[in-house]
């Protein structure tokens, strides 16, 4: 399919599976020059959306949710793209100090973030797509790697919903609670149950009770971080 089904698709996914603030900043945010990147870079650069998500929610070091243009993530590896354009501080000295605290921040949380200009990809798109066609080639050829691979096999071992759980735990040192889980992923807390249960049957996560009651209060990952089975 093009371009124009995979983005009407890929927006529809994503609107079908928020509600509240999630669903008005993605209503919000998915503009113009947003929707340039993923036409202009993306499409051309990846050929896919897996992985992207569009308006995702990140903490900032106060603890307030913000909501970053693009969220790329594969295997273990998360990178941010901020589409920015001229106007986007002002004169506020204070947001333009905040947003460079915030990318730091993010940075220090093992997120590779990548600021792009609206202008230059309204006028110079080929210089964006040549500098991260460098800079994403290893994540890339990692992925088709495995895609080979996965094709190769009579079936995946791993949902799309298991790697997505597996890579969230590596992200937060390798443990996952149900709640904080769902809320990430924008699951039912059950369904985040479920899948963590299939994993320990699998030998991927382990699940940790407390006192004598037994209750499982989280899970942990027990894998790779280099497994083939993230991605």
């Amino acid at each position: 399919m093009g371009f124009h089904i995979e983005h009407d698709n890929w927006t529809s996914n994503h609107l079908r599976q928020r509600k509240g603030e999630r669903l008005d900043a993605l209503k919000r945010g998915h503009g113009y020059g947003n929707r340039l990147f993923v036409e202009q870079i993306w499409w051309p650069l990846v050929g896919h959306f897996h992985g992207l998500h569009p308006e995702y929610e990140v903490k900032d070091w106060r603890g307030r949710s913000y909501f970053v243009d693009f969220m790329w993530i594969a295997g273990a590896v998360r990178i941010i793209f901020e589409i920015m354009d001229f106007g986007s501080h002002g004169t506020d000295r204070t947001k333009y100090r905040r947003d460079l605290n915030r990318g730091l921040f993010l940075q220090a949380q093992d997120c590779a973030v990548y600021s792009i200009s609206l202008d230059e990809l309204k006028e110079n798109p080929s210089f964006i797509l040549s500098a991260l066609r460098n800079i994403l080639s290893p994540y890339l050829s990692a992925e088709s790697g495995a895609k080979r691979t996965a094709r190769r096999t009579a079936r995946k071992p791993f949902s799309k919903i298991e790697r997505d759980l597996m890579r969230a735990a590596i992200r937060h040192n390798r443990v996952i609670r149900p709640a904080q889980a769902a809320r990430e992923l924008e699951l039912h807390t059950m369904t985040v149950i479920k899948y963590c249960r299939i994993l320990v049957d699998k030998g991927k996560f382990r699940a940790v009770a407390r006192g004598l009651s037994g209750r499982v209060i989280y899970y942990e990952y027990v894998g790779s971080i280099q497994s083939p089975d993230l991605v």
